[in-house]
């Protein structure tokens, strides 16, 4: 994949074909720039004589014949959006023509010839953020769109591009711009010693913007998972019946079950959407304290980490044998290993299949959340998936400010370190001017989200990404 080096070219007329690659029933081309329809005027032709391509109107639709050198390539729709009510916000056209892999390359051959050239990563979407279409959380937010295999991802990315998280961001960049221009007004007549900025006043103002940054930072948490599929290990001591559980969750033999103590040796993973959420299930190797089977203490060892990895935790065990013993080590286990506040944690007793009677200290367990199921018999799987469904909360997020992009995190978490400076220096009394470099600091940071402030290698790194012809 091509990456966007510089801004070189931007003012040539670009093509691509912006449908996967690979052959069906339809494909489309995408042309874009100031000879986008010049270049459409030479390939092709109206079906109806008199109509004129020079003299298309913008969102119009027209079939015609595309030609090389008088050769009849493909008959094709025309769809022309002039500028600047386009995506790019130049001249664009967008023919759909049949799917065959041949008619595509001759299309985009004879498009080139005439004068277009082959479009770069991501560089459709660039015009149009370098057009001011959208702003770079929008530009990104495409991406995302595409991408998206859940309603929430689906959600999340629609939210975004239609400009709630980059409204949230320009407000908290204005008050700030607010901060700047206060300082920098006192920096004017730091000779007559007046001070424009009440120090109370600053403070309060830098102390609810780290509080609303703070609340979008720890928002990461959750859109990352959103885009990435919620984490869940499923563990517990050996022959529990966690493979059987992630079989019944997924409803197929993706794990092999057996009645010796031991049988995965590693992580098996899985992704399951439920209710449009995305979870990703690890089915991990038994917990116990010693193994003579130095592959199965490696297992083990992995199986911690998916635990530090996951939001969820399915804790299986064996309803049918516990003992108390069992539960005061089971206890004992979650609060050395497991016991987190920034985790969801569910126990799930197994094997109510081989029950006679609910053993009196399994009540011990209910101040954490627990269910009883019987995974070889498929019997309370959904009392699983709805403990689930509870655990993420994802709630309503269409108009929810959340950040689901690592680059956008990262600006916060710098802009929160630039206010926290800014703070301090206030606090110890510190000349304006050093203040003002704390407050220019966090403004850099927060600009980079939306793209108020950019390099060429910021914006060649996020459109390089893209896929081509979008």
């Amino acid at each position: 994949m091509n990456t966007i080096s510089s801004f070189s070219g931007m003012d040539d007329t670009i093509c691509a074909l912006s449908t996967p690659p690979g052959t069906g029933a339809i494909a489309i081309i995408r042309l874009s720039g100031d000879s986008a329809i010049e270049i459409l005027n030479k390939v092709f032709h109206p079906v109806n004589k008199s109509v004129k391509v020079a003299d298309l109107k913008s969102h119009t639709i027209t079939l015609g014949i595309i030609r090389q050198d008088n050769e009849s390539i493909d008959e094709v729709l025309v769809s022309l959006f002039r500028s600047p009510h386009s995506y790019t916000g130049e001249d664009v056209v967008e023919i759909s023509c049949h799917g065959s892999l041949f008619i595509q390359q001759k299309i985009l051959e004879t498009l080139t010839e005439s004068g277009a050239r082959l479009a770069r990563a991501g560089e459709f979407t660039l015009r149009a953020f370098l057009n001011h279409k959208f702003d770079l959380t929008q530009a990104e937010a495409v991406a995302d769109l595409i991408a998206s295999n859940t309603r929430t991802a689906h959600d999340l990315a629609l939210s975004q591009m239609r400009g709630g998280f980059a409204a949230r961001i320009k407000s908290l960049r204005q008050q700030l711009v607010d901060l700047a221009s206060l300082l920098e007004l006192e920096l004017d007549f730091s000779e007559e010693d007046v001070e424009f900025a009440d120090r109370k006043k600053l403070i309060d103002t830098i102390n609810s913007l780290e509080n609303e940054l703070s609340q979008l930072a720890n928002s990461f948490r959750l859109g990352n998972v959103i885009k990435q599929g919620i984490p869940v290990a499923i563990v517990g001591k050996p022959n529990v019946g966690k493979s059987t559980l992630l079989n019944a969750l997924l409803n197929e033999e993706r794990a092999i079950v057996s009645e010796i103590p031991g049988t995965t040796r590693d992580t098996i993973e899985d992704t399951l959407t439920i209710n449009g959420v995305s979870f990703r299930f690890i089915d991990t190797a038994g917990l116990r304290s010693h193994s003579g089977d130095m592959i199965e203490n490696i297992g083990i060892g992995r199986t911690y980490e998916k635990i530090q990895e996951s939001t969820v935790i399915l804790y299986v065990f064996d309803m049918s044998s516990i003992t108390a013993k069992d539960i005061d080590e089971l206890l004992s286990d979650f609060r050395e290993h497991i016991d987190d506040p920034g985790k969801h944690f569910i126990m799930v007793g197994n094997k109510t299949d081989l029950m006679v009677e609910v053993p009196p200290h399994v009540s011990r367990l209910f101040d954490i959340e627990t269910v009883f199921i019987s995974a070889k018999r498929k019997e309370n799987i959904n009392l699983v998936i709805d403990s689930l469904m509870r655990a993420v909360n994802i709630g309503e997020i269409a108009d929810a400010a959340i950040v689901s992009n690592a680059r956008h995190h990262e600006a916060i978490t710098k802009t929160l370190s630039a206010l926290k400076s800014a703070g301090l220096a206030i606090d110890k009394q510190t000349s304006a001017d050093l203040v003002a470099i704390d407050i220019h600091s966090a403004l850099y940071h927060l600009g980079t989200i939306t793209g108020e402030v950019t390099s060429n290698e910021i914006l060649a790194n996020i459109f390089g990404k893209f896929c081509i012809g979008k």
